[in-house]
């Protein structure tokens, strides 16, 4: 069965048009490929603009899975993801097509790759460590985080508050530390990660005018949608990058300029988390994003025209 081929990054840096390309390669060379979504915003339903989804046009006749699969008002759970990855994973490798896994959202490319257990939830407990947050803020909940689990509190922003909440609950539900439920990358198929890279000058630009792009397209239009769709109450999509800063200039609470502004700012520091995360993983092969022979190298990594996987 075929080896399945990731295409990792930071946002903004060219993923998606570089897994349709690679597709197409692949499928020319007798290689049939289809794309798997491993960006976790981009489950959601309505969340287009904001996500940077690509278009059926931009598609190319590439079939893409997991894109549109819950309501906004669905609380994300990687667990889920990790068994409809695999479903479908399993289904593409058993008749001989390619799956081309393509997203920056790192702990879901690692739930669709590795050997990766994730433990349950409890929701009783998920539910008061949610008031908890509520009540007190996220930072007051990091710091009972570092007492329990040192180390999963230092990889863990103090202002992810859903985070630091299900680090919690996964210390309580199993009496263990969270760092625990993440192992050594071991992999759970064949794979070939291909990363992209950008020098942060340039991804920070890239970013700024992907932004631009987005509101110039409808994104305060989409969220105005959504938020009638139940955006607001979402755990997990109104917190979403864009979504969650134009929710706050909807409500009054800051002016559509600051909004965008901040969508930048939060976004940079976003790619910059991406970045380390998969820079930790040593099995990634790390191309420039505008390197002129992009495309030949992914391809050659991805198994050539022998088709040796």
């Amino acid at each position: 069965m075929s080896t399945v081929i990731a295409v990792v990054g930071a946002t903004a840096v060219g993923k998606s048009d570089l897994g349709v390309e690679l597709a197409l390669r692949l499928g020319e060379h007798g290689l049939p490929a289809e794309i798997v979504n491993a960006d976790s915003m981009q489950l959601y339903r309505g969340m287009d603009i904001g996500t940077a989804k690509l278009t059926a046009d931009e598609r190319r006749g590439v079939p893409h899975h997991l894109l549109d699969v819950w309501d906004v008002t669905q609380t994300a759970n990687v667990a889920d993801y990790q068994r409809m990855a695999r479903a479908v994973i399993d289904d593409l490798r058993s008749s001989g097509r390619v799956p081309v896994l393509v997203g920056g959202s790192g702990l879901y490319v690692r739930a669709a790759l590795d050997e990766l257990d994730f433990p349950g939830t409890d929701p009783q407990v998920r539910a008061r460590l949610e008031a908890e947050l509520a009540e007190h803020g996220p930072l007051a909940l990091h710091a009972r985080l570092a007492r329990l689990d040192p180390a999963a509190a230092e990889a863990i922003l103090p202002s992810n508050g859903r985070r630091i909440v299900r680090a919690l609950e996964v210390v309580e539900i199993t009496g263990g530390p969270f760092t625990a439920t993440l192992p050594e990358h071991v992999s759970h198929y064949p794979c070939v990660q291909i990363g992209l890279t950008a020098p942060r000058p340039e991804l920070d630009e890239r970013i700024a005018l992907r932004v631009d792009r987005m509101w110039r397209a409808g994104l305060v239009d989409e969220v105005r949608a959504l938020e009638k769709a139940g955006l607001r109450d979402g755990f997990t999509a109104s917190r979403a990058l864009g979504y969650a800063q134009v929710l706050r200039f909807l409500a009054g609470e800051c002016t559509e300029q600051e909004a965008r502004e901040e969508t930048v700012r939060a976004t940079r520091r976003f790619a910059r988390r991406q970045e380390s995360w998969f820079r930790r993983d040593p099995r990634v092969h790390w191309l420039p994003y505008d390197a002129p022979d992009l495309l030949d190298r992914a391809f050659a990594l991805a198994g050539g025209p022998s088709g040796d996987r």
